[in-house]
């Protein structure tokens, strides 16, 4: 008999409420809250004595002590001269892509007139400097490096700093690949920092006194593991964030006509990021569960990270039965997963009635695997559920919206009268009187 890999819940009597779901399908805890105890004091060390304390915590941490903290350019640039070929080449056309999604995502300034000689110019204005989070644990990620990057430089940004941590068999660097893909992009300050400490160096910055001078940030992006999430719950309000990201996750809504090497495939490559990834699958069909998990039976044994991947299929892996696919969209909409995957009859139509996913992938051909490296679009995505509220990395990340407010005289003397009403119904004489001292009445 063929492995169970996925635990199996039955909702084909019917679909409980969205709360409800919520609670019982599968989600690795982010334990941001737990995390916060030993972070607060690393980002207080640091806020205090900058460089010196990121030294001395990243040799406590990482095994790695620094002389100092920023990768010279020069070893930016030889990073980037030794990448092989063809990782280039897939560097090189990833951006591009990006690049494209994003630069059709930048708003332009609408000025908009509310009345005869009154106008508002909302204009959208990057931040001047952000840090960006590449993480460098169980695996480099030069694609993340490009997911950051170029969304931050089509906004306009002008200040770009990049941390990733530091490896211990590259010299105290961060890894080559990430080094490499900061020069194919032009990013040159980069920093061998990880962990909760690198969000508090960007936030608060360092003097020269302090051991290194690096100055602060407007807004830090990337994703991390849990410390660094609670390392940005602590200095958000001090820098803008992008989010909490937590463990990654997929979600498979699967009919009948699926191709069960697919989405076995489709599973593994999710659980092979981390043992806490969560996998999940949403089907109408009990025939494409025991297909799955006999492809899933095959598969795990000869993959790459064996062991993670089995961690994280037997620790979250679940496969939800429905009754039919309008049933799996109400479910796949519950959980809000990070990535999802849309394999029925008809996908196009089921994609849109989804609303709430970090990002959708559209039949067979549309794996997540394309949306990590070269579909176009972000892969730093809204995981825990929160895409039912955010979205994921954008320009819209580093824009600010602001009004410009436009009036002639005879345009507040219009409205001189609606101000007094308001300002005498809130007891803001003050507020009438500078309208007033402008046009008497």
């Amino acid at each position: 008999m063929t492995d169970q890999w996925l635990r199996r819940v039955d909702l084909r009597d019917g679909v409980p409420p969205a709360a409800e779901l919520r609670r019982f399908l599968p989600r690795a805890r982010l334990d941001v809250e737990a995390a916060l105890d030993a972070v607060r004091p690393l980002c207080a060390e640091v806020a205090e004595r900058g460089a010196a304390a990121v030294r001395e915590i990243t040799k406590r941490f990482d095994g790695v002590e620094l002389e100092r903290l920023r990768v010279p350019r020069e070893a930016i640039a030889a990073a980037a001269e030794a990448l092989d070929g063809p990782v280039r080449a897939a560097l090189i056309e990833a951006a591009r892509r990006v690049r494209l999604v994003h630069e059709a995502q930048r708003p332009r300034d609408v000025t908009v007139t509310v009345g005869e000689g009154a106008r508002v110019v909302e204009r959208w204005v990057p931040v001047r400097r952000v840090g960006l989070y590449v993480p460098g644990g169980l695996v480099a990620y030069p694609s993340s490096v490009v997911m950051n990057v170029v969304p931050a430089q089509v906004a306009g940004v002008e200040s770009i700093a990049v941390v990733s941590p530091p490896q211990r068999t590259n010299g105290g660097l961060p890894h080559a690949a990430v080094l490499a893909a900061c020069g194919l992009l032009g990013v040159e300050e980069v920093y061998a920092v990880g962990g909760a400490q690198a969000v508090a160096l960007l936030a608060y910055g360092s003097s020269a006194e302090q051991g290194e001078h690096v100055e602060p940030v407007d807004v830090v992006t990337g994703p991390g593991n849990v410390y660094v999430a609670a390392a940005k719950r602590v200095v958000r309000g001090t820098v803008g964030i992008d989010a909490e990201a937590g463990p990654t996750e997929i979600a498979i809504l699967a009919d009948d006509g699926a191709d069960p090497a697919y989405v076995a495939a489709d599973l593994v490559a999710q659980a092979e990021h981390d043992e806490l990834a969560a996998c999940v699958l949403v089907t109408d069909s009990p025939g494409l569960l025991d297909a799955v998990d006999a492809e899933l039976s095959r598969l795990v044994p000869t993959t790459p990270h064996s062991e993670r991947v089995r961690a994280a299929l037997r620790g979250q892996g679940t496969a939800v039965l429905v009754a039919d696919v309008d049933a799996g969209v109400a479910v796949v909409d519950a959980w809000a997963a990070e990535h999802l995957e849309i394999l029925t009859a008809d996908a196009e139509q089921v994609a849109r009635r989804v609303r709430n996913a970090g990002a959708i992938f559209v039949g067979p051909f549309a794996p997540v695997s394309l949306g990590d490296y070269l579909a176009g679009s972000n892969h730093v995505l809204p995981t825990g559920g929160t895409a039912r509220f955010t979205g994921g990395l954008s320009v819209f990340s580093f824009l600010r919206m602001v009004h410009e407010v436009h009036a002639s005289r005879d345009a507040l003397a219009a409205v001189a009268e609606p101000i007094d009403a308001l300002g005498g119904a809130e007891d803001l004489g003050a507020h009438v009187a500078a309208v007033r001292a402008r046009v008497p009445r």
